[in-house]
C-alpha cells in the first residue's frame, strides 16, 4: 500500500504545481490583476487547470461545454479564446450569463486604447471582433502572439467579419486586394451583408492593380451588398482616377476594368436585364458600349494632360482646338458626308504660350461650312443640330477593342463630358469646356448643351454620402454634379470644406434637377466651406428654391463672400434663376443650422428663408451679427408669428448685450422647449436689473424644459439669481441647466445646492458644471456636488481654471 500512496501523493504535488503554473500564466495573460495569488494547494488552482484544458479541446468538449450548468459555465469563459468566447455567446445568455466583462478587458489588454469619451459601448464583443478585423487585415497585429489569438481551426477574418460593420480604407488602398482574393472569397461575402459604412482616410497614390482591387470591393459591397455609407476624409490632394472610380461605384455604375474577371453575381442573366427606371438617367448613353465610368474619364483625362505637356508649339489655326476624327473615321462610325464633316485633326486644347485674351471673342466666323460646324454658337443664336464629333485618343494609347458605329460616337461623347472641364486647371482654355461647364448660365446640368444621357444598366447605390476635406477640381465636381442630378437614393449628403468655389452654381442645378427627379429621397445637406462666391443667406435660399423636400439643411461659411463687396466692374454674377427675389415656396425644412461669416447679415433675407419653412422645429445661428437689435427683433418676430412648430433655439458666439429685451421676449415664448444662448454675452451690461427679469420670465414659462448659458460670466451672483426659478412659487419645469464656463465659484456652487435643497424641489434632471472654477477650493466643490447629486444629475470635470485665465489674460 506504500507504493500506491506514494504514487497518489506525488500525483497530487504534480497536479497542484501544474494547476499554480497555469494560474499564474492565466493571470498575466487573461485574467485580471490580483493583490496576491492562492498557494498550491487551493481549490481554484486545480479547477483553473481543468478549465485550461477544456479550453485547449473545446474543437472536441464544446457541446459538452455548452451544456455545463452555468456556475461552472461562468467560470470556464475568461479561459477560452476569443473565437469560442464569440461562439459561446448565444448559450451563455441563455444561462443568464454576461461576457461583457470579459470583451472589455480583452479590448484594454489587447488592443490598448481608450474609447472617445463621446463613445457608448453598447457591445464590447462587436467592437472587440470590428477592430480585430481591421488590425488582422492591414497586419497591425500579430495573432500567433497571444494563445486567446490564435487558433489553427479558426480564420481570424471569417470569424470577426460578421461583427464589421464599419470599415476604414486608408493610404494606399492597403486591405482592398486581400479582401478580394479568391481565399477570402467567404470574407467579403460575409461582410457583403454585414457592413453598413466604408470610410477611406488619408488616400494616396495608388497603382491601376490596387484601384482594379477597390472597383471588385466596392462593387461586392455597395452594388451587391448592404454598404448605405461612404465617407472620404482628408484627401489633400485627390488622385482624379480614383476619386472618380469612388464616385462613380457609390452611385450604382460598375463594369470590369481592362483585364479585370467579371462578376460572378452579376451572371449573363443581370447582364441582359433592363435598366433600373427608379434612379433616373445618368452618365452612360443608351447607346454606350459598356465600358466603366471611372475607367473611360480617368484614362483620357490623364492621357490628354499627358499629350499637352508635350506639345511645343500652338496649332496654326487657334479656332481648331477640340481634336475631331479624320474623314474615314466620319464615315465608318457615322456615314456622314465627307465634304461637309471634313475637318483637320487638331489638340484638345492650346499649346503653352497661346493663350487667348479674355476680350478674344469665343468663337471665330468662317466662310467655310466645314469650319463654322465645329465651332460653338454665340449665346444669342439658336443651337443648331449637328454630329457628334469624335475625340482623337492620346497618342498611343488604344483601346481596349476596336469600336465602330454609334455606339463610338456615345462613348467619346461619355468621355469628353467628364474630362472637358479639368483642362482650365492647368491654365489652358477650352471652348467646349466652357459650354458643358454651361458657363454659369443656368442651362440644365443633366443636358449641358448636350443630348440626354441614358444609363445603360445602374445597381443599387448607397444613401448616404460624406466629403470631408477633399478639394474638388473642376472634373470632380462636375462628375459629383453629374451623379447627383438622378441620384434617387441619396438621402443624406455631406460637402465639407471641398473649396467649390464657383461650383457651387452647378452644384445647386444638379440638386435643382434631382429634385424634380420621380422618388427624390435627398432628405438632409450639410454644407461648410472657406469662402462661397454667394452670400450665406443667398445660398441659403437658392439651396431652400431646389430642395423644396429638403428636412436638414446645416450651412456654415467661415469667411465673406466677393458679392459682400461692392462689385467689381465687368464680372459677371450668378445666374439668375439661383439669386431670384421671387417668394420662397413653401417647404419642408424641420431643422436649419447656420454658421456665419463676420459681417452684418440682412435680416429680410433670413426671414424670408423663415416664413416659407412652418414645419422649422429647430434652428441654430452661429456667428450671426445684425445691424441693430431692432433687425433681431424682427427674426424673433418672425418666428413667433411662422414658425409655431420651433422647440429648440440656438444662439452661439453672438453679442446679445444689447438684445436684452430680445432675450426676455425669447423666454416668454410658450412653444419653446429648449434655448441655448452659448458665449452670447448676456449679461455684459446691467446684470443687476436684467437678471431678476430674465428669472421672472422664466418662472411664469411652463413649456421651457432646457436652458443653456455656456460662457455667458454668469458668476457666482447670476447662478444664486438664477436658484430662485425653482421656488415653490414658480411654474417652471426646467429639467437641463447648462452653466458651463461661467466663472462659477465653489462657494457659490455650495449656496446654490442649498438653496435647492430648501425649497425642496425634487429631481430636475440634469447641471453641467464643466470649466468652470471649482479647483480653487476641491473640498468646497466636492461637498456642493454631493448635495446637489440629491437633486439632479450632475456632469463636471477636472479643470486647471488657472492655465485658462493665463490664457484669457494672454490674448487681451
Amino acid at each position: 500500500m506504500a507504493a500506491p500512496e506514494a504514487w497518489r501523493a506525488r500525483s497530487c504535488w504534480f497536479c497542484e504545481v501544474a494547476a499554480a503554473t497555469t494560474m499564474e500564466a492565466t493571470s498575466r495573460e487573461a485574467a485580471p490583476a490580483k493583490s496576491s495569488a492562492s498557494g498550491p494547494s487551493a481549490p481554484p488552482a486545480l479547477f483553473e487547470l481543468c478549465g485550461r484544458a477544456v479550453s485547449a479541446h473545446m474543437g472536441v468538449l464544446e457541446s459538452g461545454v455548452w451544456a455545463l450548468p452555468g456556475p461552472i459555465l461562468q467560470s470556464i469563459l475568461p479561459l477560452l479564446n476569443i473565437y469560442y468566447l464569440e461562439r459561446i455567446e448565444e448559450t451563455a445568455l441563455k444561462k443568464g450569463l454576461s461576457t461583457q466583462a470579459i470583451w472589455r478587458r480583452l479590448w484594454d489588454e489587447l488592443m490598448k486604447t481608450r474609447p472617445s469619451s463621446l463613445e457608448s459601448v453598447t457591445c464590447w464583443r462587436a467592437k472587440f471582433m470590428e477592430a480585430f478585423f481591421s488590425h488582422v487585415l492591414r497586419g497591425t497585429i500579430d495573432v500567433s502572439s497571444d494563445r486567446r489569438l490564435c487558433d489553427q481551426r479558426f480564420s481570424p477574418l471569417l470569424h470577426s467579419s460578421r461583427h464589421v460593420r464599419q470599415l476604414t480604407i486608408c493610404n494606399m488602398l492597403q486591405g482592398a486586394t486581400e479582401l478580394v482574393a479568391e481565399p477570402n472569397r467567404r470574407v467579403l461575402e460575409t461582410l457583403a451583408s454585414s457592413l453598413h459604412t466604408l470610410k477611406f482616410r488619408h488616400l494616396l497614390f495608388s497603382d491601376v492593380a490596387a484601384q482594379q482591387s477597390l472597383r471588385q470591393l466596392l462593387h461586392q459591397l455597395i452594388h451587391h451588398g448592404a454598404v448605405s455609407q461612404v465617407s472620404l476624409y482628408s484627401w489633400p490632394v485627390p488622385e482624379s482616377a480614383l476619386f472618380i472610380l469612388i464616385l462613380t461605384m457609390s452611385a450604382g455604375f460598375w463594369q470590369p476594368g481592362p483585364g479585370g474577371p467579371p462578376c460572378r453575381l452579376c451572371g449573363e442573366a443581370s447582364r441582359g436585364r433592363a435598366p433600373s427606371r427608379d434612379e433616373g438617367s445618368l452618365l452612360l448613353g443608351s447607346r454606350r458600349p459598356r465600358r466603366d465610368a471611372a475607367e473611360r474619364c480617368a484614362a483620357a483625362l490623364m492621357a490628354s494632360r499627358r499629350k499637352s505637356e508635350a506639345k511645343q508649339t500652338a496649332r496654326a489655326a487657334p479656332a481648331t482646338r477640340v481634336t475631331r476624327r479624320s474623314t474615314q473615321e466620319s464615315l465608318t462610325a457615322g456615314g456622314t458626308d465627307p465634304k461637309r464633316d471634313l475637318h483637320p485633326p487638331a489638340t484638345s486644347h492650346e499649346a503653352p504660350g497661346t493663350k487667348r485674351p479674355p476680350s478674344a471673342p469665343a468663337t471665330t466666323s468662317s466662310a467655310s461650312s466645314s469650319t463654322s460646324s465645329s465651332k460653338r454658337a454665340p449665346a444669342s443664336s439658336a443651337p443648331q443640330p449637328k454630329p457628334l464629333k469624335r475625340f482623337k485618343r492620346a497618342a498611343g494609347k488604344k483601346g481596349p477593342r476596336t469600336r465602330q458605329g454609334s455606339g463610338a460616337e456615345s462613348e467619346d461623347l461619355y468621355d469628353f463630358v467628364f474630362i472637358v472641364a479639368g483642362e482650365k486647371e492647368d491654365g489652358e482654355e477650352m471652348e467646349i469646356g466652357e459650354v458643358a461647364c454651361g458657363a454659369l448660365d443656368g442651362s440644365d446640368p443633366s443636358c449641358l448643351g448636350l443630348p440626354a444621357l441614358e444609363a445603360s444598366q445602374r445597381f443599387r447605390s448607397i444613401s448616404t454620402l460624406e466629403l470631408f476635406t477633399v478639394p474638388l477640381s473642376t472634373e470632380a465636381a462636375l462628375t459629383l454634379c453629374h451623379l447627383l442630378s438622378s441620384w434617387v437614393s441619396l438621402e443624406s449628403l455631406t460637402l465639407s470644406y471641398n473649396g467649390l468655389g464657383s461650383n457651387i452654381f452647378r452644384l445647386l442645378d444638379s440638386l435643382r434637377a434631382l429634385s424634380g427627379q420621380a422618388g427624390c429621397r435627398l432628405r438632409a445637406l450639410h454644407l461648410s466651406d472657406l469662402f462661397s462666391p454667394l452670400p450665406i443667406l443667398e445660398l441659403t435660399r437658392a439651396i431652400v428654391r431646389a430642395l423644396p423636400l429638403l428636412r436638414v439643411l446645416s450651412i456654415r461659411v467661415d469667411h465673406p463672400s466677393q458679392r459682400d463687396n461692392p462689385a467689381v466692374p465687368g464680372n459677371a454674377g450668378p445666374p439668375s434663376h439661383i439669386i431670384g427675389d421671387e417668394e420662397i415656396p413653401e417647404n419642408c425644412l424641420e431643422q436649419l443650422e447656420m454658421g456665419f461669416p463676420r459681417g452684418a447679415q440682412p435680416a429680410p433675407l433670413l426671414c424670408s428663408v423663415l416664413k416659407a419653412s412652418g414645419s422649422l422645429q429647430q434652428l441654430s445661428l452661429d456667428s450671426a451679427t445684425f445691424a441693430s437689435p431692432q433687425d433681431f427683433g424682427l427674426v424673433l418676430q418672425t418666428l413667433k408669428e411662422y414658425n409655431l412648430a420651433l422647440k429648440r433655439l440656438s444662439f452661439h458666439d453672438m453679442n446679445l448685450a444689447d438684445c436684452q429685451s430680445e432675450v426676455l421676449f425669447l423666454l416668454q415664448n410658450l412653444t419653446l422647449q429648449e434655448i441655448t444662448f452659448s458665449f452670447c454675452r448676456l449679461f455684459e451690461k446691467r446684470p443687476a436689473q436684467f437678471l431678476p427679469e430674465m428669472v421672472a420670465a422664466m418662472k411664469g414659462n411652463s413649456t421651457l424644459k432646457g436652458l443653456r448659458l455656456p460662457g455667458n460670466r454668469l458668476g457666482n451672483a447670476g447662478l444664486l439669481a438664477l436658484a430662485d426659478v425653482f421656488s415653490e412659487d414658480s411654474s417652471s419645469s426646467l429639467c437641463q441647466l447648462d452653466i458651463s464656463s461661467n466663472c462659477i465659484k465653489p462657494d457659490g456652487l455650495l449656496e446654490f445646492a442649498k438653496r435647492l435643497e430648501r425649497w425642496g424641489r425634487g429631481a430636475f434632471g440634469h447641471l453641467r458644471l464643466f470649466q468652470n472654477w471649482l479647483d480653487q477650493d476641491a473640498v468646497t466643490a466636492r461637498e456642493a456636488i454631493r448635495r446637489l447629486r440629491a437633486t439632479c444629475h450632475v456632469v463636471s470635470d477636472s479643470w486647471d481654471s488657472s492655465q485658462a485665465f493665463a490664457d484669457y489674460v494672454s490674448t487681451m
